[in-house]
């Protein structure tokens, strides 16, 4: 696990909040009697989130590289104004632009920081769209997360989170719905089951409920992942042959993530006259016993 919150403060924000560099890759890093986390100024991204007593409940690779206009393995990245690799840069061009902090606060429950970026020269060579992007969140024993999307366009997008997992063979995910989009064999499917990974998984939920639980009984926990605004919830995981090809990503990594994205796929955010869409997500947390692992919220 990479050791964030030992790196130097270069400037102190407030009492809870200070800026550091990974040789000179910038960091917005959260140390909170609530929770700890860490976001990159690089996509206004969310890498990692660790309440007070909890393993980190977001999941970063080792191997990923921290390097301006380079994506991060991990955490929660923003995939925005395109999901997938139909256009360069793959997921979009947000999350390896930098962003700026515009706004801090912090009180007794966590800390809550805006981020926002705009349309430039670079952008209009990729999308042809005048926009503004607000970023929020709000870090505490909970994780808040909303993307704020201004301009008149259509975009396809997605909080592409990794959840960090004992065992990838091990976990369940329920609430996403019967009916998937599987894009390894591209093709529609409809089971009414809980998704067990088995190998390479790469599905889009397009009926999902407005929450999933991840269930993970080694270490006795449930996240919860309510999303708003949603279309779609992605879930996917490399597996082993691909995971040992990603430079990014060491062989055994898959082993213990899970990608379960708040997703507007089939359905894209449409900002119009002055009024911005959104699509949003909160994490939170619950302990369960052997004997009282939970059904339901």
């Amino acid at each position: 696990m990479i050791k964030f919150f030992h790196y130097p403060i270069v400037e102190q924000l407030s009492p809870y909040i200070s800026q550091r560099n990974i040789d000179g890759f910038p960091l917005v890093v959260v140390s909170h009697p609530k929770a700890r986390g860490v976001i990159s100024i690089q996509g206004a991204h969310l890498i990692t989130w660790q309440p007070n007593n909890e393993k980190p409940v977001l999941w970063v690779s080792d191997n990923t590289l921290f390097s301006a206009g380079t994506a991060i393995r991990g955490g929660i990245p923003i995939c925005w104004p395109w999901f997938g690799s139909f256009a360069t840069p793959s997921h979009g061009f947000a999350r390896i632009l930098p962003w700026e902090l515009k706004a801090h606060d912090e009180n007794e429950n966590g800390v809550i920081l805006t981020f926002t970026l705009q349309d430039n020269a670079y952008t209009h060579k990729l999308w042809p769209h005048e926009f503004t992007l607000i970023a929020r969140f709000k870090l505490g024993e909970t994780c808040e997360i909303e993307l704020e999307s201004h301009g008149e366009y259509q975009a396809t997008c997605a909080l592409h989170s990794y959840f960090n997992v004992s065992d990838i063979n091990q976990i369940r995910v329920s609430g996403l719905g019967s009916h998937f989009i599987d894009t390894l064999t591209d093709s529609e499917q409809s089971i009414d089951e809980d998704l067990v990974f088995h190998g390479r998984t790469d599905r889009i939920y397009t009926e999902p409920d407005d929450f999933s639980l991840l269930r993970d009984p080694l270490w006795k926990r449930t996240i919860e992942i309510h999303h708003y605004h949603h279309s779609d919830v992605v879930c996917w995981n490399p597996g082993a042959a691909l995971s040992s090809s990603m430079k990014d990503m060491s062989k055994e990594g898959y082993k213990n993530m899970a990608c379960i994205e708040t997703a507007r796929i089939n359905n894209p955010l449409q900002p119009k006259n002055g009024t911005p869409d959104r699509l949003s997500v909160i994490i939170r947390c619950r302990k369960f016993s052997d004997n009282n692992q939970p059904s339901g919220i």
